[in-house]
């Protein structure tokens, strides 16, 4: 029996082409190609306009059920999806997003797919790639030191310092500067007041660098960030600070989409990162519009469970930037659908008919829910070596009684071979025409509205719960014509309530609205539901512990 690399050692001895080469898979010209060493580039600002006009490719959203300890696969699925594209002749892009380190030295470990479906450079995308993160979190830090610096020296425009809305960020899992005190020590420093830090991933500005279509649209929007309020409660914006244009020029080659390739080398755009859970959850608009100018299939994924990602690449990415997806892929493995049915991790690999049925469930709801935005679904099956035969057949059974079909996967086996006949049908799906995609609720319903369509169409609960105090703040927002933006749930990824513990499919639960955010730049309103937290905290055994250089100066543990 051969022996069984990791996925480390299989990126590491990928054959990579230049990325002048995976470029012109594209008909981009090596003069509009920003490279980043031999094997990753920008795609320049100049090129990306001179598309317009261009018809556009279609559009394929990868996404999956909850997340479980037992694993998915979505972003592994995608890249052997658009891999499998190729394969069978069609001209396919991938678009995904960027790795936060937050997650990658807390316990996620890489985001660049695995086994013989990855893209590369692996460790490089899982670091600091291409600077686009911290070009984010410097801009962001910026406008956060030029308002105190603005109430230090006397303040013109009248903040109120307990109503400085705008926090810190930065790009790592820390939970004691979730809640601090700055300005401490004295007059030369300033006026003391509460604030905090989010991670990098929940930062306005990400979100505005994910949705905004160039740098003319990112300014403005960085100039509509609202960061305070004066005693009156009439808002301060980025503009009024005059940290706009400065914030501009630092995210200038941010804005532009990165190009690597997989281990197949077909290429694929890796470009913005926000978080699934607390933030919209997909790569960037400028990222996904340059791939469908430029490619016959893009396949993108969302973060989470469709609850959470799916539900924002539909409600928020689509509704902002016109697109319409052509069909969506829902991940599964057996061993995560054993986890819904009850089963422990440690008894994952024996057979459990009785639980896959149990735990379809969860799968059977989320197919339902991308169904209600109109697109066509279907089930991608993750293979892992100790499935069984009976295992499989009862979710393609499920699946079939749910009106859409799976398919079994073996991408990470086997790169894009494994995934032919996934690659067949959603041509086939995507090629029929039957998408007739709508967002799951109308700009013109009130906020609170939108909320609760949320929580009892996607997450089957009773309805949303909110002091008035929140009530009374989003209908200011709605008086202060915000009342047509979409919504942005801030929940956990692991269950369709906001209870972790609570797999499978439950309902008729409430939802607690703790707080509310308005990303006017971003143009969405963020509901935070239950304890989710907008600065995630390390867990006991950070994945950072294992992580290190060995004797030959590769790096160890990251993935």
């Amino acid at each position: 029996m051969a022996e069984v690399k990791s996925d480390i050692e299989i990126a590491r001895a990928a054959n990579k082409k230049p990325i002048q080469e995976i470029g012109e898979k594209l008909g981009i010209a090596a003069e509009h190609l920003l490279p980043y060493g031999h094997d990753k580039a920008k795609v320049s600002a100049e090129f990306i306009k001179s598309l317009e006009g261009r018809k556009n490719g279609k559009l394929v959203l990868v996404t999956a059920i909850n997340p479980t300890p037992a694993g998915e696969g979505k972003t592994t699925t995608t890249v052997g999806l658009g891999d499998g594209l190729n394969r069978i002749g069609k001209k396919a892009a991938i678009c995904i997003r960027e790795a936060s380190l937050g997650p990658n030295f807390g316990m996620k470990g890489g985001a660049a797919g695995g086994g013989y479906a990855q893209i590369v450079p692996m460790e490089d995308m899982n670091l600091h790639f291409t600077g686009d993160f911290h070009a984010i979190t410097t801009a962001h830090n910026l406008l956060s030191a030029m308002i105190d610096n603005h109430i230090y020296w006397g303040n013109e425009l009248g903040i109120d310092i307990r109503r400085v809305a705008w926090r810190r960020v930065m790009d790592m899992n820390d939970r004691a500067l979730r809640e601090v005190v700055c300005s401490l020590g004295g007059v030369a420093n300033g006026f003391p007041r509460e604030a905090g830090f989010d991670i990098t991933v929940a930062s306005e500005v990400m979100a505005i660098l994910c949705l905004a279509k160039d740098l003319k649209d990112l300014e403005k929007r960085l100039g509509d960030i609202i960061v305070a309020y004066r005693r009156d409660k009439t808002p301060v914006y980025c503009r009024d600070i005059k940290a706009d244009g400065a914030m501009a020029v630092l995210l200038k080659d941010a804005m532009q989409p990165n190009l690597v390739q997989t281990l197949e080398n077909n290429p694929a755009f890796v470009h913005g990162g926000p978080f699934a859970n607390i933030a919209h959850g997909c790569n960037s608009v400028v990222a996904t519009t340059t791939a469908l100018k430029l490619a016959d299939y893009v396949v993108t994924e969302a973060g989470f469970g469709a609850d959470l990602g799916a539900e924002k690449f539909f409600d928020i990415k689509c509704r902002k930037a016109g697109l319409k997806p052509d069909a969506a892929v829902l991940v599964a493995t057996v061993r995560a659908l054993k986890m819904n049915g009850g089963v422990k991790k440690d008894d994952l690999g024996a057979e459990n008919v009785a639980a896959v049925k149990k735990g379809c469930a969860n799968l059977g709801r989320h197919i339902e829910n991308v169904k209600q935005f109109g697109v066509p679904v279907v089930v991608a099956i993750n293979h892992f070596t100790a499935d069984t035969e009976a295992e499989i057949q009862a979710v393609k059974d499920f699946v079939a009684s749910q009106g859409s079909e799976a398919i079994l996967c073996k991408h990470w086996a086997l790169g894009s071979a494994g995934t032919e006949e996934l690659a067949n049908k959603i041509v086939a799906l995507a090629e029929s025409g039957s998408s007739q995609f709508s967002p799951l609720y109308e700009d013109d319903m009130s906020l609170f509205e939108k909320i609760d369509t949320v929580v009892k169409r996607i997450y089957r609960g009773s309805g949303a719960i909110a002091d008035k105090s929140i009530r009374d703040q989003l209908k200011q927002w709605e008086e202060a014509g915000y009342g047509k933006l979409p919504v942005c749930m801030a929940k956990t990824q692991y269950s369709f309530s906001t209870d972790p513990n609570l797999r499978g499919a439950p309902t008729d639960h409430a939802v607690p609205i703790r707080e509310v955010r308005l990303s006017a730049g971003a143009g969405f309103v963020v509901a935070i539901c239950g304890a989710i937290m907008t600065m995630p905290g390390l867990p006991r055994s950070p994945a950072a512990e294992k992580i290190m250089l060995n004797d030959e100066g590769l790096i160890e543990g990251l993935f």
